[in-house]
């Protein structure tokens, strides 16, 4: 990207900045994992100083989470699509197998929203504001909101409570799995001579599965 931005004033140029700032993010993030990007390459990249980043953004974190944030609304667009009509229930939870599997097959094709999952807890929301905080929340409560609103219609023996905790639970079980199925190279090395590489949306399919099951058979 080009350097020598001058300082932004007006509401379009901060936006700009913003806009070029997350871009650059992204372009890193498909090269390594979050925790490889320091503030001064991600400042490097998009041509500004590490002072003029924090203009725009809290802090390093804040920025990979806005990336997020986006990526989680653009996989939602993407799955509300994806999970097809509400279908019959049937005694051998073939239904909540298709939904699980549909959500843990969409996820899996998004590996910078994965990677983000994984790191949001333990990594990114440890050095950000309260203010940004509040807003990030805020913005991922609407989107759980809404994914277990889109389970719920297909799946409407769940409670409200239910759909809620099922998604939550995507979010748990990503941020596990993930990481655990993305190994260093010694680990994989290891894991594979032992027969123990795991397979990523296998077994978040199969976790989805057992926990979105177990809630609808709860309500029967």
């Amino acid at each position: 990207m080009s350097a020598g931005f001058q300082r932004a004033r007006r509401p379009e140029q901060i936006e700009a900045r913003r806009t070029a700032i997350l871009a650059a993010a992204r372009e890193l993030l498909a090269e390594r994992p979050v925790a490889d990007i320091s503030l001064r390459e991600l400042a490097c990249h998009v041509g500004l100083a590490k002072s003029n980043v924090l203009r725009y953004f809290d802090s390093r974190e804040a920025v990979f989470l806005e990336v997020l944030d986006t990526a989680w609304t653009a996989w939602l667009d993407d799955l509300e699509g994806k999970l097809g009509d509400p279908a019959p229930a049937d005694p051998g939870f073939a239904r909540e197998e298709r939904v699980a599997g549909t959500i843990a097959a969409t996820l899996a094709e998004r590996r910078l929203l994965c990677e983000l999952i994984s790191s949001m807890a333990p990594v990114l929301e440890r050095n950000i504001s309260l203010e940004f905080a509040r807003s990030f929340k805020g913005r991922a409560a609407a989107s759980t909101e809404r994914l277990g609103a889109l389970v719920r219609t297909r799946v409407p023996e769940l409670s409200a409570d239910g759909a809620r905790q099922f998604a939550l639970g995507v979010v748990v079980l990503v941020s596990g799995a993930w990481p655990f199925a993305n190994p260093t190279d010694v680990v994989a090395k290891a894991a594979a001579e032992v027969g123990a590489a795991p397979e990523f949306a296998a077994a978040l399919a199969e976790g989805l599965t057992n926990l979105l099951a177990g809630l609808v058979a709860r309500r029967r």
